[in-house]
């Protein structure tokens, strides 16, 4: 993710001329740059919000503050006060007349945007940070804007094809968007080739891959992953070259290569060890059964998902334990080892219900009948418990999950694809409405209508009926006409007009000029307006339309930013680094399941469900 800082010491040179506040807040401001740039974001906020206590009349002093504190709380995962201060330095750099500003600016508020899930105001501020780094010939800054129109219309593709888990089998609206991407990417890559970045290089060539693999062109996928693992290993960059053999196993087994794609997995395994990551430890090794189970080497399956699971038990991921008990069932059943197949699997229904996952558990209680049928066992409810019960494994892989639930059933996209449970008929009563209450009473829709539309009226118009009727030729005949001597009628006539105009134009003029008196730590000393190094203008200055765009980014109620934030598998970027700081967010990292799951993959391989896998079994013994 490009995010742009604007430093607080390069402007210390600037402001040499403030008082005791000015310079106050200029040291305060500074040491929260040094505690952000040293990782520490929470307590840089608490300088910055010092600085700003302690004001200063110098905007670019305070431009500063407001950019870097909008990037600190991205990074503590505040989004909406990200946004705000992100939006104040976008109305300081406007009001100055910054265009480099204004385009760093315009960016950062776009990155915030697209991680709260408005892609579309944040397409708006990319293009707007696009435009201007082309029109001041900020080569540098082009390519920033390039690389965040890219992910958003990345990020935007992939929150819409949630439902749709198989690359290449979305809809025309997200391939328009993912295409879109590519153009992005490929902008960028060329540019940052002109400029020699190889770093940015990579990063653009990791995010075409993820794009071309969205979009089922695994090949070109492969080139690029490829071209990002070079790069990586030039630079030394364990976590990316990790990122990159991920990408390229993925890459594999939708090509049927699964010898390739067991190679690129392994060396993610022994990269995750060296970077001491348990989490992508863990998810490697889930990777690697699966892909033995697509090669019919069970022992080897058997192996890593034993080891998949002993991790998963240590992170207490109880999504990642069910997981691996369900795969392990299966690659028991495969080998006819029926008796510890039956095991997993009443591991998998225990931990399905703990959970509160009827997928899971539909699809674990289908398989405990299958195999208890196999061993001669009778299927019923007390059994079943009497299993989970006086199972000693069970005990101590039961662990209190009372918050997983909501992540469970977020990241378990994949059970959608094994179509054991469809859309029940009552599901959909309750979703369509009523349509047959829509004719039964017409007179009262027309009423609704009417009052609709003078609300419409009133809205508009913004003034009552006597306003309307003040607006008369008698107020316009004292300009036609030579100055007369004032009489009191006329001053009536003139304060009316006055009021009319005040309310269609629905603000005053002091409303107009609350702007820059009311950002957080503006010093508005008039001894000091005259030294300042450029000129204040008035909002009223600015471009209208651009401030409309502002307004409609904040569109949102006080109890919609309030609301739980999207996951982190979907909010970053394509080519993010997964070790991102970001307090609070520690249960993402513990996830031990990869975010590509390969459960609805093996099922289209395979060519079949669970049921017809296991077909075989009762065969041998009815």
């Amino acid at each position: 993710m490009a995010f742009t800082n604007t430093n607080v010491e390069n402007i210390t040179a600037e402001t040499q001329n403030g008082g005791i506040d000015s310079n106050t807040c200029l040291e305060l401001a500074l040491e929260g740059e040094r505690l952000c740039k040293a990782g520490d974001c929470r307590s840089g906020v608490a300088f910055f919000q010092a600085a700003i206590q302690a004001g200063t009349d110098d905007l670019s002093t305070l431009s500063a503050i407001y950019s870097q504190l909008g990037n600190a709380y991205f990074y503590l995962g505040d989004y909406v006060k990200a946004m705000q201060y992100h939006k104040h330095d976008l109305t300081l750099a406007r009001t100055m007349g910054d265009k480099l500003g204004e385009a760093k600016s315009s960016g950062n508020l776009g990155n915030t945007l697209k991680v709260m899930g408005k892609f579309d105001e944040a397409m708006i501020c990319c293009k707007r940070h696009l435009e201007i780094s082309r029109e001041i010939g900020d080569k540098l800054s082009e390519g920033r804007a390039l690389y965040n129109l890219g992910n958003v219309y990345h990020a935007k593709s992939k929150q819409g094809g949630r439902g749709h888990r198989d690359p290449g089998e979305f809809s025309e609206d997200i391939r328009e968007c993912l295409q879109q991407a590519v153009g992005y990417y490929e902008q960028n890559l060329e540019l940052m080739r002109e400029l020699g970045d190889s770093a940015a290089q990579g990063r653009a060539c990791g995010n075409l891959g993820n794009t071309f693999y969205l979009l089922g062109e695994f090949q070109k996928a492969i080139y690029y992953h490829n071209e990002r693992l070079k790069i990586a290993r030039e630079f030394g960059d364990k976590a990316a070259e990790r990122r990159a053999n991920t990408n390229l196993g993925n890459s594999h087994i939708f090509l049927g290569e699964f010898e390739k794609a067991a190679q690129h997995y392994k060396r993610t395994l022994v990269l995750a060890q060296e970077l001491s990551d348990r989490a992508v430890e863990a998810q490697a090794c889930y990777s690697l059964g699966n892909t033995y189970t697509l090669l019919h080497d069970y022992p080897a399956a058997i192996e890593y998902h034993l080891r998949h699971l002993v991790i998963a038990q240590q992170l207490m991921d109880r999504v990642g334990e069910g997981r691996a008990c369900w795969s392990l069932g299966n690659a028991y059943s495969a080998m006819d080892n029926h008796e510890k197949a039956l095991h997993f699997a009443t591991l998998h229904l225990n931990i399905s219900k703990e959970l509160g996952d009827p997928m899971g558990q539909a699809t674990a209680q289908m398989n405990v009948g299958d195999l208890q049928k196999i061993l001669g066992m009778e299927n019923n409810e007390k059994e079943n418990d009497t299993a989970v019960n006086n199972n000693p494994t069970t005990n101590t892989t039961t662990i209190n999950a009372a918050s997983s639930p909501g992540r469970y059933r977020l990241r378990r996209q994949s059970m959608d694809n094994l179509d054991l449970i469809k859309l029940t008929p009552d599901g959909k009563q309750k979703a369509d409405p009523p349509m047959a209450r829509a004719g039964i009473a017409p007179q009262p829709s027309q009423e609704e209508e009417e009052e609709n539309f003078f609300e419409l009226l009133s809205r508009f118009q913004s003034g009552r009926m006597d306003d309307q009727r003040c607006v008369l030729n008698t107020n316009r005949k004292p300009r036609i006409k030579s100055p007369a001597p004032p009489l009191p009628e006329n001053e009536k006539e003139e304060d009316d007009l006055l009021e009319l105009i005040a309310g269609m134009q629905s603000k005053r003029m002091d409303e107009q000029r609350v702007t820059l008196p009311y950002l957080p730590g503006l010093n508005t000393n008039p001894k000091h307006q005259a030294t300042m190094k450029t000129p204040v203008r008035t909002p009223q200055d600015a471009d209208d339309s651009f401030i409309d765009m502002v307004l409609r980014c904040q569109s949102s109620r006080l109890e919609d930013q309030r609301s739980p934030l999207p996951a982190a598998s979907i909010i970053q970027d394509a080519e993010e680094e997964s070790n991102q700081k970001s307090n609070g967010n520690n249960t993402q990292s513990a996830t031990t399941v990869p975010e590509e799951d390969l459960f609805a993959l093996i099922q289209r391989l395979q060519a079949g469900r669970m049921e017809d896998q296991r077909a075989s079994g009762p065969g041998k013994y009815h």
